[in-house]
């Protein structure tokens, strides 16, 4: 049985920074691409970031190029979305996603979600 369990997000200062965390079980996490997605209130689930199995790619929506950060330690099975400057309208629920093999920018190229992490920033 695949999880995913995302850190505990949080309240941030505009300009702030946050790191999330994604762990994930049930399944050989280096074959698996990940990503990060964001839904904000009356909103569709957009596309954040994504990596690769072996951490050597990576592709991030243009609102947050140069702001944010996605890595992966495979022997923690884990993966993790750095956020900088962080804005008002970075406000959302975050959630992470597991793909067999490659990677995509769709919320429907992914098989396997977590709960998602409450991340708001103040203004």
């Amino acid at each position: 049985q695949v999880q995913l369990v995302e850190s505990e997000g949080g309240l941030v200062q505009a300009g702030g920074s946050l790191r999330l965390s994604c762990a994930a079980s049930g399944l050989t996490f280096s074959l698996y691409s990940m990503a990060w997605f964001r839904q904000a209130p009356g909103k569709e689930r957009e596309f954040v970031a994504t990596i690769n199995g072996n951490g050597g790619t990576t592709a991030y929506a243009d609102a947050v190029k140069g702001r944010f950060s996605i890595s992966r330690d495979n022997a923690k099975n884990t993966v993790y979305l750095q956020m900088n400057t962080l804005k008002p309208e970075d406000t959302a629920v975050y959630y992470c996603a597991a793909r067999w093999r490659s990677s995509g920018v769709a919320s429907s190229d992914y098989h396997y979600w977590g709960q998602g992490t409450q991340v708001t920033v103040s203004s």
